[in-house]
């Protein structure tokens, strides 16, 4: 055998071999463990395609990891929160039976009790919500627990690094989580400043580790700010200066955040503790993270925790179960709006059950692609008498939902697959006629100056801008 000439044979042959044993891994792993049957088709045609650079992004990406490492850093145990009875045993007395029902459902899904007593201000974009934040912390004497997506390295990001290192030099107990992803939307990274502030921070989930840690696709969306145990934050607002009014570029991002108060507070820390946990491995409990609850309001009020481990789909089911329980108006606000087929559904079920659909998304979309994906889902809805509203000008990254004007849901989710399967999410279900008046208020007025989109708009597109769309929503389970 001429072994010069055989040598490149035979590294030919177990590159091959190595090739193919690492397709069919792949392929088998989606086939066994994907649960969306389009993103296991999407992905298996991507291996094959792609054998060598298909089956190295599915390690990367479609693996979801998470379960595994939060067992093994939890173990048994999660952070909880154990109210007093009064407030565990609340019964829900909404106008209607079904929204009762729902309260019910909700619960079984959540594990978690509706509490009652709740104040919850909505607070429109960082010119109102910034400075609340940092009034709340600047008043912190005992404990400052803060998560985000993006904490932004810029003169809003600076604010709230100065808050927080006086909170600090009081002697208040600080803990920041700044998801790996987010930090490195301004570079240098935030967290670097952080601590030379001498403030705890960690990064959830950071991607420079060895491979067996890489979660490059799962990422921590929770917007979440708990001062001394009692007075809470949380929406869809990050912590940058976009949020707020330039006196020359304008306002380049609207949001909306909320500020909170009462036992829901409690549910809210939890959430925090949980997720420092699964970070760091300290424990935060009792004082002073936690406090006594106090009622401050009329608003009933129950945390919906969402993410890739074990509280997938407890989101999906809670949108389904809102939108099942509808009576007389459906009102939705998101700036990214991709669907499955089962919430299709049931906004279709809906309209045609005579309830008034409204659906509220930017017209301009900060990302291309799933602005282009949103517009080949809208046919779905629209020829079954759901009405769809562009919002004009500055993209609107607020995300809100309301039932019957008397149960609502906020928090940082989207109606994607981003958002339903991926992040890591947390939302509020709420259960109050006013805030319920409230919200349908903010809505009707970003409707009043929107456009309606129409089933003959849609169809009237181009064949080559629907190709462009329609294209862009094979990726759907992807984006």
């Amino acid at each position: 055998m001429n072994w010069p000439t055989a040598i490149p044979m035979v590294w030919t042959f177990f590159i091959a071999v190595a090739t193919l044993l690492g397709a069919t891994a792949a392929s088998v792993h989606a086939i066994l463990y994907k649960r969306d049957s389009r993103a296991t088709i999407l992905w298996v045609g991507f291996i094959w395609l792609a054998p060598v650079a298909g089956p190295i992004f599915y390690l990367l990406f479609g693996i979801n990891r998470i379960r595994r490492r939060a067992t093994l850093l939890r173990g048994t145990e999660r952070q909880t929160v154990r109210l007093p009875a009064k407030e565990m045993e609340v019964e829900v007395t909404p106008h209607t039976r079904q929204l009762a029902n729902l309260a019910r459902l909700v619960g079984s899904v959540t594990n978690l009790p509706l509490t009652r007593s709740n104040r919850i201000e909505p607070l429109v974009t960082g010119d109102e919500a910034y400075p609340a934040m940092l009034e709340a912390i600047g008043f912190a004497r005992e404990s400052v627990t803060l998560a985000t997506y993006i904490f932004d390295r810029d003169s809003v990001g600076m604010k709230f690094v100065d808050a927080l290192r006086r909170a600090v030099e009081r002697n208040v107990e600080v803990r920041v989580l700044v998801d790996a992803a987010g930090a490195r939307y301004s570079l240098p990274s935030i967290v670097r400043v952080l601590e030379k502030a001498n403030i705890r921070v960690a990064r959830f989930l950071p991607t420079l580790v060895p491979l067996k840690n890489i979660t490059i696709n799962l990422r921590n969306h929770r917007k979440i700010l708990i001062v001394d145990g009692t007075i809470g934050f949380t929406g869809g607002m990050n912590i940058r200066e976009g949020n707020c009014a330039h006196p020359d570029r304008g306002l380049r991002i609207r949001d909306t955040h909320f500020r909170l108060a009462g036992p829901m507070v409690s549910q809210m820390q939890a959430v925090f503790a949980d997720d420092w946990q699964f970070t760091t491995g300290e424990t935060l409990q009792g004082h002073p993270w936690f406090a006594k609850p106090k009622r401050a309001g009329s608003v009933l009020a129950r945390g919906i925790v969402d993410g890739p481990d074990d509280d997938i789909g407890k989101l999906r089911w809670a949108l389904l179960a809102g939108l099942s329980a509808a009576h007389d108006t459906v009102r939705v606000m998101t700036p990214y709006f991709l669907p499955d087929q089962a919430l299709i559904s049931e906004l279709n079920l809906a309209a045609m059950r005579g309830v008034k659909v409204d659906i509220v998304v930017p017209e301009n979309n900060n990302l291309r692609i799933i602005q282009w994906a949103s517009m080949a889902h809208l046919w779905q809805i629209l020829q079954r008498g759901c009405r769809v509203w562009f919002s004009p000008g500055t993209f609107d990254h607020s995300k809100m939902f309301v039932v019957d004007g008397h149960w609502s849901m906020i928090g940082s989710a989207n109606w994607d697959p981003r958002s339903l399967r991926l992040n890591f999410e947390y939302t509020v279900e709420c259960y109050d006629a006013r805030l319920g008046a409230r919200l349908d208020e903010m809505i009707d007025a970003r409707i009043a100056e929107s456009r309606q989109i129409t089933l003959e708009g849609v169809d009237g597109r181009s064949l080559p801008v629907r190709l462009r769309d329609g294209v862009a929503r094979l990726f759907t389970p992807l984006l």
